[in-house]
């Protein structure tokens, strides 16, 4: 069943707060939804929105939104080592982890506490603390606009990458996503190497998943702002990728700046955004209702009333001071419409 609405206000399903509205918003159940829409007459401009936690509107969207409201979470098969579940787009990503760590399945703990629909979780391979999504699925189901057909991709062919899938790319205004599916594991595998959770785990008693999720979701708690208070869509910025050289010449002069290795790739190392936008001297640094939150540098808030535009003069001015320091640009991770 599709529900249709017109010149809807946003500010309620974006979590920057921001309140732009948008033509027409199209909430739907399943791929025969999607198969009568785009048959009648296919929308020139559409956009698909989950919950809205990685998306910032600029300016009146004269075009579809789809948001999905399908919503289960079905286990495929369970051999006692293992489990492959399938779980439809509009699953809370927060609460699929919570299921996973109940039921003793690893793979996602580190990913607790992102903020973000299961569908949207594919299109940004989202990450956090060493692991991604990408690590878990098998499969991502979607319905093709321009076959009208559902299609199911396998995890090499969605082409995952740092904060990049084919969704972003060569299906991005041709995929609506309707499902993923997952494999996790009982066996034990604690990913413990980034930033603050090897002590925050140990601190609880030890490498279990529930400790392991306690421990990054005070991480997180501590770091984030709740968007229900103060406008934000987490972290607002990629981490930068760059050539080894320039890594090598920035630490020689910045012993402390954290710097991770990128997988399979030996010319290249990440940096972390964060960091450098805070030795930019912008941590907490705030320009009229826009600003840097004083405890995370990579997290850009609404303190009330803040247009899209205010939000991206921000962007654009953090990410000048950071090239102007460092010669290192960063970019944003937010979809900006």
């Amino acid at each position: 069943m599709k529900r249709l609405y017109n010149d809807i206000n946003l500010a309620s399903r974006n979590s920057f707060g921001v309140s732009e509205s948008a033509r027409c918003i199209v909430e739907f159940d399943s791929a025969e939804d999607l198969k009568e829409i785009f048959s009648a007459e296919r929308p020139e401009k559409w956009y698909v929105l989950g919950a809205g936690n990685n998306t910032l509107f600029t300016q009146y969207y004269d075009g579809v939104i789809f948001t999905p409201t399908c919503s289960s979470l079905t286990v495929l098969s369970d051999d006692g080592e293992g489990a492959n579940i399938r779980v439809e787009a509009a699953y809370d990503w927060d609460s699929l982890v919570e299921w996973s760590v109940k039921q003793g399945l690893w793979g996602i703990e580190n990913l607790s506490a992102i903020p973000s629909s299961v569908g949207a979780a594919p299109v940004q391979n989202i990450g956090a603390y060493g692991a991604e999504v990408k690590d878990a699925i098998t499969v991502v189901e979607y319905f093709d606009t321009n076959k009208l057909e559902v299609v199911r991709l396998t995890n090499e062919d969605c082409r995952f990458a740092y904060r990049e899938s084919i969704f972003k790319q060569e299906l991005r205004g041709v995929a609506i996503i309707l499902a993923i599916e997952m494999h996790l594991s009982r066996t034990p595998h604690p990913n413990l190497g980034y930033g603050d959770v090897i002590k925050e785990v140990e601190a609880r008693g030890g490498a279990t998943l529930e400790n392991i999720r306690e421990a990054i979701c005070a991480i997180r708690g501590r770091k984030l702002p709740d968007p229900k208070v103060l406008g934000n869509a987490g972290s607002f910025f990629k981490n930068p990728i760059v050539e080894r050289e320039v890594a090598e010449r920035l630490l020689a002069e910045y012993p402390d700046m954290p710097s991770y290795a990128v997988p399979n790739d030996d010319n290249h190392v990440k940096l972390a955004a964060g960091w450098l936008i805070d030795k930019s001297g912008l941590k907490g640094y705030r320009s009229g209702a826009v600003g840097v939150h004083q405890n995370q540098a990579l997290v850009l808030v609404n303190y009330g009333g803040a247009t899209g535009g205010e939000v991206i003069a921000l962007a654009k001015y953090v990410s000048q001071c950071v090239n102007d320091k460092f010669g290192v640009e960063i970019t944003p991770e937010v979809n900006l419409l």
